[in-house]
């Protein structure tokens, strides 16, 4: 039985979040997470969705991380 590694060549996470300040701080923990496997921001997308009855806001990102070269 043979072990291969392979380099992570692109990664795309998903953040979700009642308030923007801790929508932030997650994705700050996960860029300096990924920093250590050599991995940087290509890309974030990022949407708020109010809840129709409720008010309540959700805040979303989609964050796209690439191989530093």
């Amino acid at each position: 039985m043979g072990l291969q590694l392979q380099m992570i060549q692109d990664k795309v996470e998903l953040f979700e979040e009642t308030s923007i300040e801790k929508l932030e701080s997650k994705i700050n923990e996960q860029i300096e997470n990924n920093r250590a496997i050599f991995l940087e921001v290509h890309h974030v997308g990022h949407q708020t969705i109010v809840h129709p009855e409720t008010g309540a806001r959700l805040y979303t990102a989609v964050v796209h991380f690439k191989f530093k070269k």
